[in-house]
């Protein structure tokens, strides 16, 4: 697969304002088709694919590639609700995975990749579509659960994920839940890191973390308690708030991994 002068020479777009979150513009349900044909995809997999996440039966009057069936995905992909285009992705990414394992990793770098340039609010993960917030959100949460994983310690990194996944959900994203999971993770770090089963209120003081990170650690971990893990009546976390608590408590998981084994 010949790569383009932008690829060859590491020039990307500048990361646009996330403003795109419940829709998939006309620009991403073009985008998609020409992503999955660079990734590997010819038209007749695509429809494929289309039909059956849509339910939709293929025309059996359309036989050649171009235009035909390239113009029947076209038709189905612009006319479909706007989330069962995130679904198309997946599929193609699940398809690609399947017959070309290479050709999927294509597809997931410059979906992405349009993502950003483009300023829509999510990401595929792993072949999974989830939640994309700030910059620096994303790289706390990534890089947590790639140095979780690398470390062996699985169990953490599940809770990161799930916290991802928690905060994707719509209409309504579970802010309690994503919080609730991220602190598991950072309990669950520090408990490996440390050697004890007690929970992180308990052991924050003796994680030796430095100042005034160990504070910060022990207040977030109270704040979470009171506000998301025991969900005091009245008091609602809203979706900023829970980004920088989920942050957070990425960061403390990836200074905790990373000292470990160092």
């Amino acid at each position: 697969m010949a790569e383009n002068f932008s690829d060859r020479y590491g020039y990307r777009g500048t990361d646009a304002e996330i403003t795109i979150r419940e829709d998939a513009p006309d620009g991403l349900r073009f985008a998609l088709l020409a992503i999955a044909k660079e990734a590997g995809l010819g038209p007749k997999s695509m429809r494929e694919t289309i039909c059956q996440v849509l339910r939709e039966p293929p025309n059996p009057n359309n036989w050649s590639d171009y235009p035909n069936i390239w113009e029947e995905a076209q038709w189905h992909l612009q006319n479909c609700p706007w989330h069962k285009v995130y679904d198309i992705a997946e599929a193609f990414h699940r398809s690609l995975w399947h017959g070309f394992g290479d050709g999927s990793n294509v597809f997931e770098d410059k979906l992405n990749q349009y993502f950003r340039e483009q300023g829509i609010g999510w990401q595929m993960d792993g072949g999974q579509i989830v939640y994309r917030g700030s910059e620096a959100f994303s790289g706390a949460t990534q890089e947590a659960a790639t140095i979780l994983e690398q470390s062996g310690r699985s169990g953490a990194a599940r809770e990161i994920h799930e916290a991802l996944r928690d905060i994707s959900r719509r209409p309504e994203p579970d802010v309690t839940g994503a919080i609730q999971h991220a602190c598991a993770a950072m309990e669950a770090t520090a408990r490996d890191v440390m050697g004890d089963a007690s929970t992180f209120g308990a052991l924050a003081k003796r994680l030796s973390l430095p100042r005034p990170l160990d504070t910060a650690a022990e207040k977030l971990w109270g704040y979470a308690s009171n506000n998301a893990r025991h969900g005091q009546e009245g008091q609602q976390v809203d979706l900023p708030e829970a980004e920088l608590i989920v942050s957070v408590a990425c960061a403390i998981c990836t200074y905790l991994a990373k000292r470990a084994e160092s």
